[in-house]
């Protein structure tokens, strides 16, 4: 099928359609060699700057349409494509292309009877995405899924169905078809419904691992749903950054640490919940009214109407907000941050390193800052690599930043010596 029929009769046979497409295309991908698969992604990024002007033109419609509708600043930046950004695209790109590829088999040794033990990693198959208005995104999941040799099944919201149906037309699959790779391994679901994603995690037999990303309670709903169909999830639902400033902290740098944080709203890992030691808060506290006035954001200052760890990303009416708490010692700060919020990422900003140590030992997140902003808690910006999301089980398994190597299976083989 292709990933711009639109014509199939319900939401649930177009998704179906575009897994069974998926699922017919991954074993040649899986069995691709390395420079194949490096070819296709130095195509797609050749691909973002030869098609800009399409690209953007689609991405234009999305934003009037999205405008119109009343989305709110942070949202909007999320969906909106310029220059700048499809240019940061490509080098993602570029840099996936010459990363190296994950270790496919590793011996483990010798067994009794003249055999011997491997590990091999395997492609999961085919891996489904539903994430919303993003359409970044589609490139970034679709060149994640290429290098790790999994074919994918990709779902948007309406918002960004546009700019993602352009890219995946003008940049992914023609691609994969300039190496010899089927196009029908990277699939667009074409219908807006959001039905479509509940239908994305009920074919466990197509799709058996889907990653979701967006807010909270949706990505929690379909995380249940999938785990009701026997999908398993890497699901992206909450985030939100805390940031400690601690009684021995350099207040002009946790300032400069603050601005550094809140440099894009609609993101996870911008700052939310901003803790302040007793000590220093009440010489702190205007220093941190004055330099977020001058960025446009409010703060939400005790008593609380709200739960200290409420996520403003999600509140379109009020995401330019940052939540301040005074806290008697860094062993309340920890333990609001690890109690109340969503464990995605803390930042201690001290002079003291055994007061660091000791926040960092007992802050259980996925990422832990000292000095430096939660921001940084993304794939490109730590690993080089996009990512498909960023995972907060607090299972074994990828935790954090997803990216290629993370997608894939263990299996191991018994072999003579």
């Amino acid at each position: 099928m292709s990933v711009l029929d639109a014509s199939t009769s319900t939401v649930a046979e177009a998704v179906t359609a575009c897994a069974a497409a998926a699922h017919s295309a991954a074993p040649a991908l899986a069995g691709a060699a390395d420079e194949v698969i490096d070819g296709a992604l130095a195509a797609m990024a050749a691909n973002l700057t030869a098609a800009r002007q399409a690209i953007l033109s689609a991405n234009d419609v999305d934003i009037e349409a999205a405008e119109r509708s009343g989305m709110s600043r942070g949202l909007l930046d999320r969906l909106r494509l310029t220059d700048e950004r499809l240019a940061s695209m490509a080098s993602a790109l570029e840099l996936l292309a010459s990363a190296p590829h994950a270790t496919r088999s590793v011996e483990l040794g010798e067994l009794p009877g003249g055999l011997r033990l491997v590990e091999r990693r395997r492609p999961v198959g085919v891996i489904g995405a539903n994430y919303e208005a993003r359409p970044n995104v589609t490139v970034d999941v679709a060149s994640q899924l290429v290098k790790s040799r999994n074919a994918g099944v990709l779902r948007t919201g309406s918002a960004a169905l546009g700019s993602a149906t352009e890219l995946v037309r003008s940049v992914v699959a023609p691609a994969l078809s300039a190496v010899d790779l089927d196009p029908a391994a990277i699939q667009l679901v074409p219908r807006a419904d959001r039905a479509a994603a509940s239908a994305l995690v009920r074919l466990p037999s197509l799709v058996p691992l889907v990653i979701l990303r967006g807010s909270g309670d949706s990505t929690r709903s379909l995380a249940l749903e999938a785990a009701q169909q026997g999908v398993r999830t890497l699901a992206h639902a909450d985030g939100g950054g805390v940031l400690y400033l601690d009684a021995d902290a350099d207040l002009s740098l946790g300032v400069d640490v603050i601005r550094r944080s809140v440099d894009r709203l609609g993101v996870c890992n911008r700052l939310n919940l901003l803790l302040i030691h007793s000590a220093v808060y009440d010489e702190a506290l205007p220093l941190v009214r004055s330099a977020l006035s001058e960025l446009d954001i409010r703060l939400s200052l005790p008593p609380h109407d709200h739960a200290v760890g409420y996520e403003w990303a999600l509140d379109p009416d009020r995401e330019a907000t940052v939540t301040v708490l005074p806290v008697p010692s860094p062993a309340e700060a920890v333990r609001v941050s690890n109690e109340e919020t969503s464990g995605l990422a803390a930042c201690i900003v001290t002079r003291s390193a055994s007061t660091a140590e000791e926040f960092m030992a007992v802050y259980g997140g996925t990422g832990v800052f000292w000095n430096a902003p939660t921001r940084l808690l993304d794939g490109f910006k730590m690993l080089g690599v996009p990512e498909t999301g960023i995972n907060l089980d607090k299972v074994p398994g990828p935790r954090g930043p997803v990216t290629y190597p993370d997608l894939c299976l263990r299996q191991y083989a018994v072999l003579p010596t």
